[in-house]
């Protein structure tokens, strides 16, 4: 493992720690202040499905199934996962991405990662110019930014 790597790892699992990323549910009402309207509508269409099979003479004995449904079907609404970051994650595009998103694209790195990466012996010269060389040009830089310097160089053919 390069410096640079240990560096983004590090990082990454402070980031996990300090958001409490663990990948488990816990409860939120979240969704309500985000989406009031939507939370309103759920319960008026479910309110009204009620009615509707309480005035029927079929449905009217399986009143208890809308509510279990409705439970079941709704209850992940009031749940927030924050998913953990991976430094194995950065770069892949599989089904992960669905769940985590492409974070390391949309998540720029902390400054102390920039100089602590700038002010390590063990990071060779040129990815530290490289390094300068983007924060020039892009100003901050993501986790797939830093992450293309531990990239083995390519040799250019006649070259």
């Amino acid at each position: 493992m390069t410096e640079i790597q240990r560096l983004l790892t590090e990082t990454i699992e402070e980031i996990n720690q300090r958001e409490k990323r663990d990948n488990r549910p816990r409860f939120s009402i979240s969704f309500i202040r985000k989406h009031p309207g939507l939370f309103i509508g759920m319960y008026v269409a479910w309110l009204a499905t009620l009615a509707v099979m309480l005035q029927s003479e079929t449905l009217s004995g399986s009143v208890w199934l809308l509510v279990v449904l409705f439970i079941a079907f709704n209850a992940f609404f009031f749940f927030d996962v924050y998913p953990r970051y991976h430094y194995d994650d950065i770069d892949v595009l599989d089904f992960r991405v669905c769940y985590n998103g492409e974070w390391y694209n949309t998540r720029f790195v902390p400054t102390t990662l920039i100089d602590a990466i700038l002010h390590s012996p063990h990071v060779e010269t040129g990815h530290k110019y490289q390094l300068r060389q983007m924060m020039e040009r892009k100003g901050e830089l993501s986790f797939y930014d830093v992450f293309t310097l531990t990239r083995p160089a390519v040799v250019q053919p006649g070259g």
